[in-house]
């Protein structure tokens, strides 16, 4: 999901109620669809991988365990990115939306464009990375 940077608003002070663009909201409020019907499939998916026929043989029955875990680590960064939505819009919401939750700097608006739920600026996010 890609944002046009001049629509992207950046806050000047949080809690001060500027008028955020319509763009953003949309994006993000879509993306957070997307994700949701992503991960009602990947859920559904896995529910039917799981099931044992009674002709499986040891080969299969680990092949099928393998594919589980895949499918069920697949669901989960889903679940992950659908968080990241969640509290960019409730960011956006709270007029918090384009400041690091570590340091409380702005983040620039060439990043918060290229992927709007991001939560950390650059420097925060490589720390956190490291660890």
């Amino acid at each position: 999901m890609l944002v046009h940077p001049e629509t992207v608003v950046a806050t000047s002070a949080p809690g001060s109620g500027d008028v955020r663009t319509q763009d953003l909201h949309e994006a993000l409020t879509a993306r957070r669809q997307e994700l949701e019907t992503e991960y009602a499939e990947a859920v559904a998916e896995m529910t039917l991988a799981g099931v044992v026929d009674a002709g499986d043989d040891v080969a299969d029955l680990g092949t099928k365990a393998f594919n589980r875990e895949q499918e069920f680590a697949l669901a989960l960064s889903i679940r992950e990115r659908l968080d990241q939505v969640d509290r960019a819009l409730d960011r956006l919401a709270s007029g918090r939306y384009g400041t690091c939750e570590t340091c409380s700097q702005e983040i620039p608006v060439a990043r918060l464009a290229a992927f709007p739920a991001v939560t950390l600026c650059v420097a925060c996010k490589s720390v956190s990375e490291r660890r």
